[in-house]
């Protein structure tokens, strides 16, 4: 007894260890319980660089009744879909020939042996090779036909993978038997099956008997919008369902007994399914709802078949009229399949208002659904038989859409497999050419070979998301091609490493006047609490003083937990010339930027100020300039020189870097009116920008030995499609309308870029456009050319950019692009990418394009929804600041500092900040203090050219006599009076002593 019971109990934990390690059956509902604790920079959720395994599958696909065309040649008879189209797509009967694949098997092979794939999954039309459906004597061209496109496939050492029904029903069959509404149906299927095992069986090792039962029952006989277009009872869309998977079973038996044996191939059914995640990851019900919809449409077909040989509970307490399985049928039905065979593409999902939502939210990941087969199903090898996107039916050759999807699929699936440990073996880009697209017919296109269908010769011409596709199965996965790999060095030892703010608020008045009041007053003396002032007494004070101003402690205070050398902040205009001349002065303004300078700089921390800080939703003027017209006035550039000097005069002493405009090139959002609104702002911003550079250059520099510059919004622009050339060149305009627009008059030539003059006349040309870019003087060419003493850049994430022709007079139209977000990049909550290899890029395009300048990043940063955890922020500014460092050692490009970007957050903005709205910290801080001690990423943390433990003990010791100043203060009159009194002590005691030593003698 024991003995058995030793038995049992090892019996019943090695089944406990194996499902552990290959997954629960039935566990699938795990998928959506999230870790509260995850992490939005974790390397196992980004995009995955790394290789398939070596013997991966690489495949494309196609449905015969998508792409042979010849529906009436040689014998050939009628599908439902022949019918169907004719009755309910009358249009589509000019194009029937579609791709043709019937008599241009030549053009489909070159096609193939383009790509480089390992296999090619198609169909056989069964009314090709048997026109009424019943198993007699073959079509004899149709046989033909498909003997020599497997033969051929196999001589170019491609496996074939063969579906025996993809959709199109012979007609006959649906006619006279009332297709797989009718048991019947299940036998003529398996003799039709037979034949193909015999015929093509010995070439043959991959088979699908079924391509996506689901859309078959669901569409051709629930919602009609498929062949046969029947509108029935929901019973019967359960009914044909039930009759799909007896007949795949019936033919999986058959093969497995009868051929299996000696062709030795594997046989599945392809089932497909949408994917669902829940409103709220923590909510029971709605993980429940997502289950339930995943049971009705994969579980439908998966469980009778993958799982336990019956259909799900939810199904059967839900359906009465559900068919049900005698427990021989379960037995009978369950593991028929050798592999999971797995579509997930837009069939899936459209339309999305006949799919089973239950409330929730559809979703693209293919990586959280294979999970749930894996732990649903209990870790079957799975063979992705349908993966794809669409595009419409005008876009040709550059289908960039389908190449971020592909991209981002086929990375889940890599992830799945390295992560997860799923095991997926092979995948089928779907679909190999253009051809007719079901209940959309010819108004979508999913080929990776574009086809002209009313051309006669109907090439097959390679689409950019052939080109991609081809490139990952000749590198079997990804491999990095924008940065090298990680660097181990520092910045020069006078490197700046700075945090930006945006428009600083004066106080007019300290916050902390009880030094500076002379009065007396005396609290409580009639009971209320209050404090009463006592009249005729005046006390000494002593005079104002900067840390008077609440708001500048908490800056200074900040700005220690930093640990920064620079600070870079704005002056606000409109308080300091509030009539926008100089006939009114704020003086109080003007001294609490003065303290703000002076203050900071006993924090050893330099300052570098903006003059003018505009945003979309503050333009910064002072209000008489703004009733003039802003910055379509010129003279608001000649105010702009006098408000510059006066800054100059009053600050200049303490300031070593100036910025006189930040983003000019951004006010685009402002001044959009016309594009000639836009276009003359920011003539009249680049003109005051250089006379207040010419004013600093010619009156104070030679004193005061500061450098000025403007700061650019300079993102980088990449081609969204990098196999278009019309791409590639928007993205270039990109760079030159956003970057060269104000970049090229100050560092290059004094006017504008030609590209962009060129483009904007070509558009006038042509009447697209009537925009005029405005004509700078030889006068004022000579004004601006030069009018920097470095290049002040802002960046933030990379474009991905697309040619997109518009019409019509806007700078957005002038520039013909569009913005395309790519969906494989990590993105914060403002949907900014994550793209480090971008700042790179640009650094070397300005280095490239303007010359051996100094450059100075004056933010970069993003914004990061978490308040406790901001990892987000720590992966960024790490990523980012590794390409500044490659950019300064690996293309010599003369950085001089870099500043994050920024110091606190807004209410109601994205959340940029390191500190809260209320100066809370946040764990960044500390990341960002590292980088700046080790002036970069240095090899050996023990040891730095700069000698960092020095100057930070240098530095502490500073910090701490220029913070501690009244407690020393206190403390040295406290020692000084300690010292005084045991001084008098001791002169006293002696006195007395020789007073007693007179008296002794007497």
């Amino acid at each position: 007894m024991n003995s058995r019971r030793l038995e049992r109990f090892v019996a019943f934990w090695t089944l406990v260890f194996i499902r552990i390690v290959t997954g629960l059956s039935g566990e699938g509902r795990s998928v959506w319980k999230k870790d509260p604790n995850f992490s939005p920079v974790s390397e196992t959720q980004m995009f995955l660089y790394d290789t398939f395994p070596r013997e991966f599958l690489w495949g494309v696909g196609t449905g015969a009744f998508q792409v042979e065309g010849s529906w009436r040649k040689d014998g050939k008879g009628s599908s439902i879909w022949d019918y169907f189209i004719r009755s309910e797509f009358r249009a589509a009967n000019s194009t029937d020939a579609s791709s043709d694949s019937y008599t241009l098997l030549d053009k489909d092979l070159s096609a193939l042996d383009f790509l480089g794939v390992t296999f090619y999954q198609f169909s056989i039309s069964w009314s090709r090779l048997f026109p009424t459906g019943v198993v007699a004597a073959p079509n004899e061209k149709g046989l033909q036909y498909y003997n020599t496109l497997i033969d051929s496939l196999l001589y170019r050492n491609i496996d074939p993978v063969v579906t025996l029904f993809h959709w199109d029903l012979p007609l006959m069959l649906q006619e006279e038997y009332g297709g797989w509404k009718n048991e019947s149906v299940i036998d003529i299927f398996n003799d039709y099956a037979t034949f193909c095992f015999q015929t093509f069986g010995d070439r043959v090792k991959y088979w699908i008997t079924i391509h996506n039962p689901y859309l078959v029952a669901w569409h051709g006989y629930g919602t009609g919008i498929h062949a046969p277009g029947e509108k029935g009872k929901i019973a019967t869309v359960y009914s044909v369902g039930h009759n799909l998977i007896k007949a795949h079973a019936k033919v999986w038996h058959n093969y497995k007994t009868h051929f299996q044996p000696y062709q030795k191939g594997m046989m599945s059914i392809v089932l497909g399914s949408h994917w669902i995640e829940p409103n709220k990851s923590e909510d029971a019900l709605d993980i429940a709802k997502c289950q339930q919809s995943m049971d009705r449409v994969l579980g439908w077909f998966a469980k009778p078949i993958h799982g336990d040989g019956d259909y799900p509970e939810e199904l059967k307490n839900e359906f009465s009229f559900l068919p049900r399985f005698t427990e021989d049928e379960k037995k009978y039905v369950k593991g028929t399949a050798d592999f999971f065979a797995f579509s997930f593409g837009p069939n899936n999902f459209k339309p999305p208002n006949t799919l089973p939502k239950m409330g929730q939210n559809l979703s693209l990941n293919l990586r959280e659904v294979l999970n749930w087969i894996k732990l649903e199903y209990n870790s079957p090898r799975i063979l992705i038989a349908e993966n794809g996107w669409f595009t419409d039916s005008h876009v040709k050759t550059d289908d960039t859409t389908a190449i971020y999807m592909m991209k981002n699929f086929i990375n889940k699936v890599l992830q799945a497999i390295k992560y997860d440990n799923i095991d997926v073996f092979g995948y089928t880009a779907w679909s190999l050419l253009d051809g007719f697209e079901w209940q959309h017919a010819y108004n979508i296109r999913r080929g990776l070979f574009y086809v002209d269908f009313r051309s006669e010769k109907k090439e097959r011409i390679p689409k950019s998301s052939a080109l991609h596709y081809k490139q990952i199965i000749q590198e079997n996965g990804f491999f990095p091609r924008e940065s090298n790999p990680s660097l181990q060095a520092q910045f020069s030892c006078d490197f700046s490493w700075g945090i930006t703010e945006s428009v600083l608020k004066a106080e007019f008045v300290a916050s902390s006047p009880q030094f500076c009041d002379s009065s007396l007053y005396l609290w409580n003396v009639t009971g209320d609490g209050l404090l009463h002032k006592v009249k005729g007494v005046k006390l000494k004070t002593r005079p104002a003083q900067c840390t008077d101003f609440v708001s500048i402690k908490k800056q200074l205070d900040l700005l220690e937990k930093l640990k920064v050398t620079h600070y870079r902040f704005a002056l606000d205009w409109s308080l300091i010339l509030p009539n926008g001349d100089l006939s009114v002065v704020n003086r109080q303004v003007l001294r609490y930027y003065r303290c703000v300078i002076s203050e900071v700089l006993k924090l050893n921390v330099q300052s570098m100020v903006t003059l003018y800080y505009p945003t979309h939703a503050y333009l910064g003027l002072p209000g008489p300039l703004l009733q003039t017209g802003g910055w379509l006035n010129q003279s608001t550039a000649y105010a702009f020189q006098d408000y510059a000097a006066l800054c100059y005069r009053e600050l200049g002493d303490l300031v070593k870097l100036w910025i006189t405009i930040n983003e000019p090139n951004r006010l685009t959002d402002v001044y959009n009116r016309s594009s000639n609104d836009t276009y003359q702002a920011a003539h009249n911003l680049l003109i005051a920008h250089a006379m207040a550079w010419r004013i600093y250059d010619e009156q104070y520099r030679s004193f005061q030995y500061g450098k000025v510059s403007l700061s650019l919004h300079s993102d980088w622009a990449e081609p969204a499609n990098p196999y278009s050339e019309s791409h590639s060149k928007a993205a270039n305009r990109f760079l030159q309308f956003e970057i060269g627009w104000f970049a090229n008059p100050i560092f290059k030539t004094g006017d504008y870029p030609a590209t962009m003059r060129e483009y904007i006349s070509f558009k006038n040309r042509n009447g697209l456009s009537y925009s005029l870019l405005p004509s700078f003087t030889s006068k004022e060419k000579q004004l601006i050319k030069g009018a920097a003493d470095f290049y002040a850049l802002n960046h933030f994430t990379t474009r991905f950019v697309v040619h997109e022709p518009q019409n019509g007079s806007q700078y957005e139209f002038d520039r013909d692009i569009q913005f395309l977000q790519d969906i494989t990049c990590l993105s914060s909550p403002s949907r900014l990418a994550v793209v480090p290899w971008g700042l790179r890029k640009v650094l070397r395009w300005i280095k490239t394009t303007y010359g051996d300048i100094d450059i100075y990043i004056t933010a970069n940063g993003i914004d990061d929804q978490s308040l406790d955890n901001d990892e987000l922020r720590n992966y960024y500014l790490g990523k980012y600041v590794q390409e500044v460092l490659k950019a300064y050692h690996i293309d010599n490009v003369k950085i001089k500092g870099y500043y994050a970007f920024k110091m606190t957050e807004e209410k109601s903005k994205p959340r940029f900040g390191f500190f809260t709205s209320d100066s809370k910290g946040k764990p960044s801080i500390k990341f960002y203090n590292n980088l700046i001690s080790n002036n970069g990423f240095p090899a050996d943390l023990q040891f730095s050219a700069c000698d960092p433990s020095r100057q930070e003990k240098q530095c502490s010791f500073c910090l701490f006599i220029s913070q501690k100043k009244p407690l020393i203060f206190f403390t040295c009159c406290l020692f000084s009076t300690l010292i005084l009194l045991l001084t008098i002590i001791f002169f006293h005691k002696r006195k007395r002593r020789k007073r007693f030593k007179a008296k002794t003698i007497w």
